[in-house]
């Protein structure tokens, strides 16, 4: 710890950030105070350098969710310890699982529902994906499907001429398409559903939004956040 709360400040003094976001997954149960210990400390020795400390969240429903990705994320401590909290709802759709929405508006909801009950909303950011995921049919355990940003997946449907359609229930678009004899499916992020995010953030009165990642174009939900909401440019 000491060695590397020494170059978290280096960097930061180096970069001028404003502050640390700390994604610790796949803890084992039994470290989870002791993370939770680390985030807090984190927090004192950071906040009088003028730097805020956020943690992100596995996406949690209730206490007691068993599972490696969860077990060690104590919201109510973890949300104690640390200035803000980074909620990752998304990847319910992932690389190596079946075809489905990445981040479907009712399994938001729930990981939203139980949060506000463990840590104050003024402390809760509501974690939003911008990419999306090509999988070949019939889906195979094991087959990785090809991460794509939300401009590609627009670009790739009217190239192979596919209908875009909106799935009501989750919330997300999603089309399906053939080459070379071979079925695909694709779900992704666009304004309706980024929208859709957006307002449950509001609804609930969360501290507001992040996205993940910035590293791809993402030109819709940026006019949409643009059109609705106020951005806080962090400096």
């Amino acid at each position: 710890q000491e060695t590397l709360l020494g170059q978290i400040k280096e960097i930061l003094k180096e970069k001028g950030y404003g502050g640390l976001d700390v994604d610790f997954e796949y803890i084992w149960p039994e470290l989870g105070a002791a993370y939770a210990a680390f985030v807090d400390r984190l927090r004192r020795e950071l906040n009088p350098l003028g730097c805020s400390v956020l943690v992100a969240l596995a996406p949690k429903t209730f206490a007691g969710q068993r599972g490696l990705l969860y077990e060690a994320h104590d919201y109510a401590a973890l949300g104690r310890a640390a200035n803000g909290v980074l909620l990752m709802t998304y990847e319910w759709g992932y690389a190596y699982g079946p075809p489905m929405a990445i981040a479907p508006l009712p399994q938001v909801e729930a990981v939203v529902r139980y949060a506000v009950t463990e840590i104050p909303t003024w402390k809760i950011q509501l974690g939003i994906p911008n990419y999306g995921y090509d999988w070949t049919l019939p889906y195979e355990p094991g087959r990785r499907a090809v991460t794509l940003g939300n401009e590609e997946a627009v670009r790739l449907a009217a190239q192979v001429g596919a209908e875009i359609q909106f799935d009501p229930v989750s919330q997300a678009p999603t089309f399906q398409y053939q080459t070379a004899g071979t079925i695909h499916q694709v779900w992704f992020e666009d304004a309706r559903s980024s929208y859709a995010k957006f307002r449950l953030a509001a609804e609930k009165g969360l501290q507001g939004v992040g996205l993940w990642n910035l590293m791809r174009p993402a030109p819709q939900t940026y006019l949409v956040l643009h059109g609705g909401f106020e951005i806080e440019v962090m400096r």
